[in-house]
């Protein structure tokens, strides 16, 4: 037994030892692609300060994902949802992409206001202030362009889902046609 698993290796070794140079690239560089799969054109987040700066000169929604570090179904989020090749182009062509720690110790400034780590619910209280006190993660969070209010959707979002909600915002829809009866006639394209 011991020698037929050591003269397959042996068999496996002089293959690709006598193989052309040309193969084995070929092969170095599969085996790279492979290994690289995952390294996908990722999507372009600002910060909040950043956002509001581009505001200035066009106005969109902007979209923030609301996380925290130790959020399990936040880096789903990301790997999942955020990678999709459909979901980036859409958010940076009619959105404003924010990624927003909302345990941040860092004071965000925000149209005027200040907003401050709050120890006692150890959360910013602009991640508070988005989602109405009603605290989950992730929450995916429009504001916006005409500057109502913030429009919190909590929980994980697949790909289906975040097409519905972003061409609700993205589209014009908001304020013009009630999400159930735009949600009702919506077709998702996105796989």
């Amino acid at each position: 037994m011991q020698i037929s698993v050591n003269l397959s290796l042996l068999s496996i070794i002089l293959f690709y030892s006598l193989a052309e140079p040309r193969d084995s690239n070929l092969f170095r560089n599969n085996y790279s692609n492979l290994s690289t799969a995952n390294t996908y054109e990722k999507l372009k987040w600002l910060t909040l300060e950043e956002a509001g700066q581009k505001l200035q000169s066009e106005k969109r929604p902007i979209l923030i994902d609301l996380y925290t570090n130790w959020c399990g179904w936040c880096k789903v989020m990301d790997k999942n949802t955020y990678s999709n090749q459909k979901v980036i182009k859409y958010i940076e062509d009619n959105f404003y992409p924010v990624k927003l720690d909302a345990e941040t110790r860092e004071t965000l400034n925000w149209q005027g206001k200040k907003f401050n780590y709050n120890s006692t619910y150890r959360v910013n209280e602009y991640a508070v202030h988005l989602t109405g006190g009603q605290l989950a993660f992730p929450t995916t969070i429009i504001l916006p362009a005409d500057g109502s209010a913030p429009q919190a959707i909590p929980g994980y979002l697949k790909i289906p889902d975040m097409e519905l909600v972003l061409k609700y915002f993205g589209e014009g829809h908001f304020g013009k046609t009630p999400f159930t009866q735009y949600q009702k006639t919506f077709r998702t394209s996105w796989k």
